[in-house]
Order: C-alpha cells, then structure tokens, then sequence
C-alpha cells in the first residue's frame, strides 16, 4: 500500500526556516518523481519544487533561492528545506508522487498519482 507521510510544519515567525519530511512505504521514491505542493485556503494547488528520478530539480519562482528539495534514497524520504520564510508561504504543504512525467510538468499537480495527507505551514509577520 503506497503511503505518504508529511511532517515538520509547525508556525515560525518571517525570516524564519522549516524542514519538512514526507516518508514514503509500499514504493520506492528513486524510481518516482517526487515533489512538494501548497495550498492556501481559497486558492488553487500549486507546485513548489520538484525532482526527478534522478537529481534534477525545479522551483516556482516564488521561492527560488530559499527552498531547496531532496531526497534519501536509502530513508525513502523526500525533503524541503525552507529558509527566509515570508507570511506568503503559509499554507498546507503536501508532498507527491508520480510516475510518469516530463521534466516541463513536474510542479503540474495533474500528472502525480499519490498524495499524502499535508503538514500545515504558518509564518507569521
């Protein structure tokens, strides 16, 4: 049974930094691509950072140069480090996995196949 677990959310205050963590079971991430996603109330998914099966990474532009996507083969865990965060950042962050992908849609949340459940980000001003 495919299993995402989100943690590490938490609320920090503007300039602060998070970690988030997304253990994965029942598959294994190198042969997945994988990617985090948020969603603020009101306001549609969208894609923060993503890799491929292998090291290739991308970003929204939002949050170039502040939030940086790993992974741990060997854990099975997918990563999101989080520095300088801003009030903008707040939201639900879910990690993804999908199996079938094209380098040009990895933070389109149509082409992921497994979600886990979230972890809640708040950062405050």
């Amino acid at each position: 049974q495919v299993q995402l677990v989100e943690s590490g959310g938490g609320s920090v205050q503007a300039g602060g930094s998070l970690r988030l963590s997304c253990a994965a079971s029942g598959f294994t991430i190198s042969t997945y691509f994988m990617a985090w996603f948020r969603q603020a109330p009101g306001k549609e998914r969208e894609g923060v950072a993503g890799i491929n099966k292998g090291t290739i990474t991308t970003y929204v532009e939002s949050v170039k140069g502040r939030f940086t996507i790993t992974k741990d083969n060997a854990k099975n865990t997918l990563y999101l480090e989080m520095n300088n965060l801003k009030p903008d950042d707040t939201a639900m962050y879910y990690c993804a996995a999908g199996s079938w992908l094209t380098l040009s849609r990895m933070l389109d949340p149509s082409q992921y196949n497994f979600w886990g459940q979230g972890t809640q980000v708040t950062v405050s001003s």
